[in-house]
């Protein structure tokens, strides 16, 4: 870790805690119109004024956006107070939400989901950036994986609410009362949220504007924000968009009653809200152990263990087998940004933050499209086969960065 940094983590800081309640409330209360719309928007296209082969484009727009968002947005954080950034995000999220609810027609719902991309990378980045401004190596990842927390139930709970409202109020009433709800966490955010840069203000000013300007990511950094590619292409990439696949072949071939959208929506919400316990635990676990990779290398072989579970044709093995890779998903989600946050300077934080989502979002966007083109030439499981191989490609890099630092300990 750099002497910067090691000398932020011993003067005086901001309680976690009350940065969180804020931080937190207003990542999971923005998800509201986004998980809504993942929710119905198959299902209410004549509601949206699109095609059901306009779906996808869509639904993947903000993704494909933050690619190239993610960065500038990281670059900003290390240049402005987080406030100023972070708190128009949110509101830039209601709005995105207005959108969907106020117009008609491809056009502009992809001009709203654009938008909500850009209002995401904002959130997103500026809210690890945040969470990592105000901890230290002995309690970081359990704030980070508390923070994940959060997005894990804004998550569970929009897709919940939003199609329930949906069904009991409409699209478009639920669309206004998503932007309702998202403003409603700007407010919460601009009333509770506390400076955060400021302070680190003192440890800032002593770093070179020309280092800055030539950061460069360290060869550990760029393990880790592959390990986050791998996480995000298999969990929210693959499985998320084949489970239903898998859910309709064993639905079938065990005469089950419930229909295949009513049980892959519990299991994706039960992955969420594994997902959701997962992350502080993993998280808290590398506090306690000092040991940031072991947990790492034990979270991506569970994930390993779970692909293949799915590879069986027994109902409660596949079950199993959902929850491991759910476990798995959260836990090195919330360690990859927490050794983000070891590895780098606090004024590059931001950078290194934007890094490591563009990643993830490349990964969880090119997910569903090789699945489905793989798909033509193999089966279902040998799929899954295929993912449990990458997650162990994963700890064996994982496993190489860990026996690294243990050879280079000043780092």
């Amino acid at each position: 870790m750099s002497t910067q940094a090691k000398g932020a983590s011993q003067t005086s800081r901001i309680d976690p805690a009350k940065v969180l309640l804020p931080l937190g409330l207003g990542t999971a209360l923005s998800l509201m119109g986004d998980a809504t719309m993942y929710t119905v928007l198959p299902t209410h296209t004549a509601d949206a004024g699109i095609t059901l082969a306009a779906v996808g484009l869509i639904l993947s727009a903000n993704r494909i956006i933050r690619l190239f968002l993610n960065g500038p947005a990281g670059y900003a954080y290390d240049r402005f107070p987080r406030r100023k950034l972070f708190i128009p995000a949110l509101f830039i999220g209601a709005l995105s939400t207005a959108i969907y609810a106020a117009t008609f027609g491809f056009w502009p719902l992809l001009a709203g989901r654009l938008l909500w991309g850009l209002a995401w990378s904002g959130i997103w980045v500026g809210g690890a950036t945040i969470i990592l401004d105000v901890t230290n190596d002995n309690d970081r990842g359990r704030w980070t994986g508390l923070y994940q927390t959060w997005f894990f139930l804004g998550t569970a709970i929009g897709a919940f609410f939003g199609g329930w409202l949906t069904d009991l109020v409409g699209y478009t009433n639920t669309m206004w009362i998503g932007a309702g709800i998202t403003t409603l966490g700007g407010i919460a955010a601009l009333i509770g949220l506390p400076e955060t840069r400021s302070s680190k203000k003192v440890d800032i000013s002593n770093i070179n504007t020309e280092h800055q300007n030539k950061w460069r990511p360290s060869g550990e950094l760029l393990g880790v924000v592959s390990l986050n590619g791998i996480n995000r292409f298999i969990s929210a990439g693959v499985l998320a968009a084949t489970l239903a696949l898998l859910v309709e072949g064993h639905l079938t071939a065990n005469n089950v009653v419930l229909g295949v959208a009513t049980v892959t929506g519990i299991l994706l919400g039960l992955r969420t809200i594994l997902s959701m316990f997962a992350a502080p635990f993993a998280g808290s676990l590398s506090d306690r152990f000092h040991s940031r990779w072991g947990v790492t290398i034990a979270g991506l072989l569970l994930g390993a263990i779970g692909m293949l579970l799915l590879v069986r044709g027994e109902i409660i093995i596949i079950l199993i087998g959902i929850c491991f890779s759910a476990l798995a998903g959260g836990s090195v989600q919330a360690l990859v940004t927490t050794r983000t946050g070891d590895l780098v300077d606090l004024s590059q934080r931001g950078k290194a933050i934007g890094l490591l989502h563009t990643a993830g979002d490349l990964g969880s966007a090119l997910g569903p499209v090789i699945a489905y083109a793989l798909l033509r030439w193999i089966s279902l499981g040998e799929l899954y086969l295929l993912c449990a191989i990458i997650f162990i490609i994963g700890a064996g890099l994982a496993l190489l960065m860990y026996l690294q630092k243990r050879r280079t300990p000043t780092q």
